[in-house]
């Protein structure tokens, strides 16, 4: 493997990059001529810098069960009954630090490229969404990566207040759980703001089921499959809404049940006991940006990634009734502390 990325010096970079705090914009992805504009279903919108996407319960790969994300938490925030499919409006910040193999986006779309993307504020956006012909119920604020600029997140919460929308529409975010940015970009009283607006789910995804996976996924450095614990921790005791997904590609298919038991014993111990329940196992398919990144290797890594679920689903059955099991996702209460910290 080529060397490690350098996380925390590639987040401050990238951050910089993405993000005019004086003018309150974030770096938006714009998709005309992109590879990723190739398998989004509907034709981009809002002018180039949106795309609609179509959250279905339905599994998405044999082997894996339906994923409640977001649809549960959004309809039970816009008090509407359990959905099948709901659409979202999908906006991208243009930057990230880590390069997925298994990426939806073309690598160019998250290095902060001034011709692929624009500075826009929460404003800018919601005049593009209202302008629509229809509006979407959930906006997701995807990359990308999200949590390089959690100002906008806030500011999005801002301006849907300022036009009455914070009822109307589900917030939705995405996390990679690779920095403390949140914490240290945000003041306690903007934390607050944050964890207090009701309509907003947030989502970290754990990049693999070990150190080892992770950094297979990832290309950055093992131990920073620790970090992503101590980070779903913190974003758990501020009392937000928060879920994950866990992606489970692999290089090597060793000792699979015992990797996935110590998994779980992690969440449960460094997180919450009911934490695995809030976990949606993500299976990676191949997309058009990816199949020029994919080697032997990744192709078989789809593979092992049936065995793992499988032990996933296993080890969860152990652990927990069919009854529990069967709740919806936003029904297993975490009870945490509503501080910030």
């Amino acid at each position: 493997m080529a060397a490690y990325i350098d996380t925390e010096e590639r987040s401050s970079h990238y951050r910089t990059k993405g993000l005019d705090k004086e003018a309150q914009k974030v770096l938006i992805t714009e998709f005309a001529s992109s590879k990723q504009s190739q398998d989004i279903t509907l034709s981009y919108n809002c002018k180039g810098v949106g795309r609609i996407h179509h959250f279905r319960r339905a599994a998405a790969a044999t082997g894996f069960e339906p994923n409640p994300l977001p649809l549960d938490p959004a309809c039970r925030a816009l008090g509407l009954p359990p959905q099948a499919m709901m659409q979202a409006q999908v906006f991208q910040n243009a930057v990230c630090s880590w390069r997925c193999w298994y990426c939806f986006v073309d690598y160019n779309l998250l290095d902060g490229n001034p011709k692929r993307s624009t500075f826009l504020s929460a404003d800018d956006l919601l005049d593009l969404f209202l302008a629509e012909p229809i509006q979407c119920p959930i906006i997701d604020l995807s990359g990308g990566q999200p949590d390089l600029v959690p100002e906008w997140v806030l500011w999005m919460m801002d301006a849907l207040k300022r036009r009455g929308l914070e009822h109307q529409v589900y917030l939705w975010s995405d996390d990679n759980l690779s920095n403390d940015y949140l914490w240290e970009c945000l003041t306690a009283e903007e934390l607050q703001r944050l964890v207090s607006y009701s309509n907003y789910g947030r989502v970290g995804c754990f990049k693999g089921f070990d150190a080892e996976s992770f950094a297979f996924n990832t290309r950055a450095e093992p131990s920073l499959f620790d970090k992503q614990f101590k980070v779903m921790r913190r974003l758990v005791e501020t009392g937000l809404d928060m879920y994950a997904y866990v992606t489970l590609t692999a290089d090597n298919e060793q000792l699979i049940p015992q990797k996935v038991s110590d998994f779980v014993n992690r969440l449960q111990d460094e997180i919450h006991p009911l934490f695995p329940l809030r976990i949606v196992p993500l299976p990676i398919l191949e997309f058009t940006p990816t199949a020029t990144r994919m080697g032997d290797v990744h192709h078989r890594s789809l593979l092992i990634q049936q065995q793992v679920v499988a032990a996933w689903d296993a080890e969860l059955a152990r652990r927990f009734s069919t009854e529990t099991r069967q709740r919806r996702i936003y029904e297993h209460d975490l009870e945490v502390r509503t501080h910030c910290r």
